[in-house]
């Protein structure tokens, strides 16, 4: 087996050690392809518990020590490319990256009760600050009445993405997604359950690879039928990451993201006539006056604030999170070397 089957960067290949790549996460073990084929690992402790190694996810490319009967070591985690995360609840916010190293994120949203502009307007910033590019499905096109409607809203709101209708009863729309599909590409697909995310893996990979759940008519959801992360090889050789449980969806630190996906909105800002402006009643104000001259949607203007609020929100408290680490760090080497000066044999 060859790593470069699995989308391996050939910058990476010339390093110490063993490469590797995630294929899949169960809690504390990895599943993963190297040149020994597909086996399992765990961290090594002192890297990554007692280090500030990266924790590595699924996607991720890794350097191993390999193990012929048990599992190998994951030494260290390699530079991402891409990453996407979500927001872990709690009192101080945490965000887990779920999935990496990806080339294309493909949002979904099924043409019945599922489409939503506003949410998918969160997507596309999420896709966009992973670092990736973002593509816009309108799943199941047969089931569609109303496919025109959704697909100028998608169109308005994905400014600057592709957006495709597709079936995958049908197969409609699928050979427009051929240029995306390219054999060591990978593809992270995002969207809530029910939209067809296992059905569209299935019929791109020609066979029943994923399990597909049923669907309430009432309000078109479903639940996610990933039970875990993973990365699929398609007999194409295209690789698709898929994640389940994405119900804790939180704006990743910085808002490069915003920029992308907003920019009909980013295009007023800058143009008020006074710099400290709050776009609310000040005169000159360049988005208000967009609002008034019907340029400017303002429910779209409003989720766009509440995002840049999350983001702005997220980066404070994350970086007061970081300060509180390192105090813990610069504490715990501390009262090692304390006990190390009072027993000098202590290595």
């Amino acid at each position: 087996m060859h790593l470069n089957d699995y989308g391996m960067v050939p910058a990476f290949q010339n390093l110490p050690g063993i490469p590797a790549r995630v294929t899949a996460q169960h809690k504390e073990r990895y599943e993963i392809v190297c040149e020994h084929g597909v086996t399992y690992a765990r961290l090594k402790a002192r890297e990554f518990h007692w280090g500030d190694a990266l924790f590595p996810t699924v996607g991720d490319y890794v350097m191993i020590q390999y193990v012929a009967n048990g599992d190998s070591q994951i030494l260290a985690t390699l530079p991402r490319r891409s990453c996407f995360s979500r927001r872990e609840p709690g009192p101080i916010p945490r965000d887990q990256a779920v999935a990496a190293n990806f080339d294309y994120v493909f949002i979904l949203q099924s043409l019945n009760q599922n489409f939503n502009p506003a949410r998918l307007e969160r997507y596309l910033s999420m896709a966009w600050q992973s670092g990736a590019t973002p593509v816009v499905l309108l799943t199941k096109a047969d089931l569609a009445s109303a496919e025109q409607a959704c697909r100028t809203q998608a169109e308005q709101v994905a400014v600057g993405v592709e957006v495709h209708v597709v079936s995958a009863r049908t197969g409609v729309g699928l050979d427009g997604l051929a240029p995306f599909l390219q054999p060591g590409k990978t593809v992270a697909f995002l969207g809530s359950s029910g939209v067809g995310k296992s059905s569209l893996v299935n019929a791109l990979a020609g066979e029943a690879l994923m399990q597909v759940g049923d669907i309430r008519q009432q309000d078109g959801r479903g639940r996610h039928t990933t039970t875990h992360r993973q990365l699929l090889r398609l007999p194409s050789g295209v690789l698709v990451i898929d994640t389940p449980g994405m119900r804790e969806l939180g704006m990743a630190e910085g808002t490069d993201g915003l920029t992308d996906a907003f920019s009909d909105v980013e295009q007023f800002l800058g143009k008020c006539r006074f710099r400290d402006c709050k776009h609310t009643n000040e005169p000159g104000c360049a988005i208000q006056a967009a609002i008034a001259a019907g340029t400017l949607d303002p429910a779209r203007w409003a989720r766009y604030r509440k995002l840049q609020a999350e983001a702005e929100g997220h980066t404070d408290a994350l970086s007061a999170k970081q300060a509180l680490l390192r105090r813990k760090r610069a504490w715990s080497k501390e009262i090692a070397k304390a006990k190390k000066h009072r027993n000098p044999e202590i290595r």
